[in-house]
């Protein structure tokens, strides 16, 4: 699992940073920013100018847009309007006698203005939660678009979880403040905004008073919605490093629990949680710290113009009225200002989660079809030739996996990849499928460069047996399906059939139709290899792509297995990767790596008879020493 444990200290490697049993992280050891190391931190900026990279995600709807503004102009004028109504009822109900009738005519104005309030906040909050909605489930499938078409070396350098953190937690982010945060923003401006100008209408002496807080309410704001931002994206950072973790220790439960390391993984989530509730505490006390300074200043100021108001109204310069909807336009103005303080923390807050999202809409596949295709001929006859092919690894930029590699299979013919671990057999394959390109040479299927081909294309004429084959978490059906999703059920289970998968798949308890479990636990190793060699048969490729396919199963299900792979590599070309040379001694023919080159070719007896590191392979696997192993071979 990538880690290592040290007596002293008790910590653990994880994602190339140290976590101290203490949960302290140390100093990286690679990561983001570094060469390799995965996504680079983008510049993390002050402002909300991430945000407009929302326009375009907008700009679809915004006929619903111009309907939720209406209804809050409306809703804001309705809320200003009451104090036009609030002084005229002051001074003309209850001054100099009062004016019941005129009391009589204010209640139903009030319920008048109080009903359009209501629809208008109903119209607003439902447009704008529905584009909140709409928009963030359109950026959730591009973004998710990209990433599955991003090629391998992509997850090379990046984690999982970090990339499923930015589709999920920062998704749901960005839904808050476009589905109300926005709208909250937008209502509230509008109220400081028409306020401030009935302030001044109704009294400009106490509107100059007010003028006065304004660059003290301002500077806190700026200020400290700095911190806030910066605070909101680490936070975020931190949340993600608690989803790796459990994500990866899930996964390896059963290593963790057979190590018994189930103490040590929890000091190091405690770890990981812990760095993220000490971010998030210092983000709240931010934006507690920005609030509270915004309502300190604001209802001061507030006080202080009651005070003076009241002076006038006892001189004589102003009305009590006029007072009253000062002191009402004031309240409004000061509450929108301290909303505004609020909603600004969410927003920087978004902005974060914005530059996260767009930093993966950002990444551009290394592998993409040429503007004018090739296409591949008809029908497909599964020649393959590797020219000079030199590749090394995008985490590896200095150690060559491939080094002039050449190999030429006729179509129909079926050839093992044999060598020491790290010789480069699976990357044979993973280049044939274009997950990467080579740095030189060529890669030609039916005499077409697979770089001119489209992707699609090309891996529609292969088939993969993985030596740790993927079941989805869902059903058999479903999952023989994925070679060709629009197969019949009885197409289906005929590959089932073959695969010799049918009988074992018929005794589940719903048969086809039963979950198979989180990535296939509910079935047996040589289970899980039949279900993808089904998969294949399925497919019906022209090439036979053959990983290690049976080298983690018991005598028995090899045995099964090796039945339903010969049935299946019946005139395809076929390649296959094989540590244990007992099950390759009957192909075509056998191509031997090392360090990256093709050392040797033939079949079992002449590379025995050969000598060298087949036959020093077959030497150790056999128990037989090389002389008499090569006398066997040859029948002496």
């Amino acid at each position: 699992m990538g880690r290592r444990v040290g007596k002293a200290a008790r910590g653990v490697f994880r994602e190339g940073t140290y976590i101290e049993a203490d949960g302290k992280a140390g100093k990286p050891a690679g990561g983001a920013g570094v060469p390799g190391g995965g996504l680079a931190p983008r510049e993390k900026r002050a402002d909300l100018k991430p945000m407009r990279r929302l326009w375009p995600y907008l700009l679809p709807y915004r006929w619903a847009i111009v309907a939720a503004t209406i209804a809050l102009i409306v809703t804001a004028g309705t809320v200003l309007a009451m104090g036009v109504g609030l002084r005229t009822l002051v001074d003309q109900g209850f001054v100099d006698g009062g004016d019941p009738a005129l009391l009589d005519r204010a209640l139903l104005v009030l319920l008048a203005v109080v009903a359009v309030l209501a629809i208008g906040s109903f119209t607003r909050f439902y447009l704008v939660s529905w584009i909140g909605e709409r928009v963030i489930a359109d950026l959730r499938r591009d973004v998710y678009a990209n990433v599955v078409r991003l090629h391998p070396g992509f997850y090379e350098t990046n984690k999982t979880a970090e990339i499923v953190s930015r589709l999920t937690a920062d998704t749901s982010v960005l839904q808050v403040v476009v589905g109300s945060s926005a709208s909250i923003f937008l209502r509230n401006l509008l109220m400081f905004v028409g306020g401030t100008v009935m302030l001044l209408v109704t009294s400009p002496k106490l509107a100059g008073l007010v003028a006065l807080v304004v660059p003290l309410v301002l500077v806190p704001i700026l200020t400290y919605g700095r911190r806030v931002r910066r605070l909101s994206r680490e936070s975020q950072d931190r949340i993600a490093d608690v989803g790796a973790h459990i994500d990866e220790t899930l996964y390896g439960i059963r290593t963790v629990q057979a190590f018994g390391h189930e103490a040590l993984e929890q000091d190091a989530f405690r770890g990981r949680v812990e760095a993220a509730f000490a971010t998030s505490v210092r983000r709240v006390a931010a934006r507690a710290t920005l609030t509270a300074v915004v309502i300190l200043m604001v209802f001061g100021a507030v006080g202080v113009i009651l005070w003076v108001g009241g002076h006038d109204v006892l001189a004589g310069r102003i009305s009590p009225g006029e007072l009253s909807s000062f002191v009402f336009y004031a309240v409004a103005v000061a509450g929108s200002t301290g909303a505004l303080s609020e909603v600004i923390g969410d927003l920087q807050r978004a902005a974060g989660a914005t530059e996260r999202l767009f930093e993966l809409l950002a990444e551009v596949p290394a592998i993409q079809a040429p503007a004018d295709p090739t296409p591949l001929p008809e029908p497909a006859r599964g020649a393959i030739a590797f020219e000079a092919v030199r590749f090394h690894y995008p985490s590896r930029p200095d150690e060559s996996a491939l080094e002039d590699f050449g190999l030429e299979v006729r179509p129909g013919e079926s050839v093992a990849l044999v060598g020491p671990s790290g010789a480069g057999k699976t990357t044979v394959i993973q280049l044939l499928l274009r997950f990467y390109d080579p740095q030189a040479g060529a890669i030609r299927l039916d005499g077409v460069d697979i770089r001119q081909a489209e992707p699609t294309a090309l891996r529609a004429r292969l088939g993969l047996v993985p030596q740790d084959p993927v079941i989805f978490s869902t059903d058999a059906l479903s999952n023989i399906r994925y070679g060709r999703p629009d197969a019949t059920d009885a197409e289906v289970r005929a590959a089932a059939e073959a695969a010799h998968a049918l009988e074992f798949i018929e005794a589940l308890p719903k048969g086809f139709a039963t979950f198979l479990g989180e990535k296939g636990v509910r079935l047996s190793g040589g289970q899980r290899q039949r279900i993808a060699i089904a998969r294949a048969i399925l497919r019906d490729p022209a090439v036979l792509l053959l990983d290690e396919a049976t080298s983690a199963l018991d005598a028995e299900s090899e045995q099964v297995v090796q039945q339903a792979l010969t049935r299946l590599m019946r005139g395809r070309t076929t390649l296959v990767i094989a540590h244990r040379l007992a099950t390759v001694q009957n192909v075509d023919r056998i191509a031997v790596l090392e360090a990256g080159r093709l050392v040797a070719t033939g079949r079992h007896a002449e590379l025995i008879a050969q000598g060298g590191l087949y036959a020093r392979l077959a030497a150790l696997q056999f128990d037989l020493p090389a002389e008499q192993h090569r006398q066997a071979a040859a029948g002496e």
